[in-house]
């Protein structure tokens, strides 16, 4: 089925001089970029593409639990890194761009791998590329440096899309 999805080549990626290599990725997998802004993204936008809603707050902090760290609650957890992450999506340039193939979601999560490049898989961009992980990045009090934000369903995908460019 024919999908768009949402990518964001968040500022450690942009920064490390990665955005053409991971275009050049998802194109090898028969995604074709069709729209594209490069920008420094604006807080009432990153406001509501990371919400303070308390299960979107909860599934972050439980990455962090995933990964291994005790925390007090999930939901606190989730609170601290969208903070970090709102204040990192905005500290420099990113790539917002749409991306439209076959599946398009789901070929994009798995070309972009897991949230933490320490476990992602080799072959995907965070595995490959990716030299951060959410231990660290907890014990520094920041987002895990992992490149990019793709959507998780083509729900997600519809809304941030709409959220980015205003369609």
């Amino acid at each position: 089925m024919l999908q768009q999805t949402l990518i964001i080549i968040k500022p450690d990626g942009v920064s490390g001089g990665f955005t053409d290599e991971i275009i050049r990725r998802y194109e090898a997998v028969g995604l074709k970029v069709v729209k594209r802004k490069d920008i420094t993204a604006p807080l009432p936008i990153v406001e509501k593409h990371y919400p303070m809603e308390p299960a979107y707050l909860r599934s972050i902090g439980e990455k962090t639990i995933a990964a291994g760290q005790q925390v007090k609650s999930a939901e606190d957890q989730g609170r601290k890194v969208v903070t970090w992450l709102r204040k990192f999506i905005t500290s420099g340039p990113i790539v917002v761009m749409v991306l439209e193939g076959e599946d398009a979601v789901a070929v994009a999560r798995k070309t972009t791998g897991f949230t933490d490049p320490a476990a992602a898989e080799v072959g995907t961009i965070r595995g490959d590329l990716g030299t951060d992980n959410i231990l660290d990045a907890n014990r520094e009090e920041r987002p895990v440096w992992n490149l990019i934000h793709a959507s998780g369903s083509s729900e997600e995908a519809a809304k941030e899309i709409n959220l980015w460019f205003g369609e």
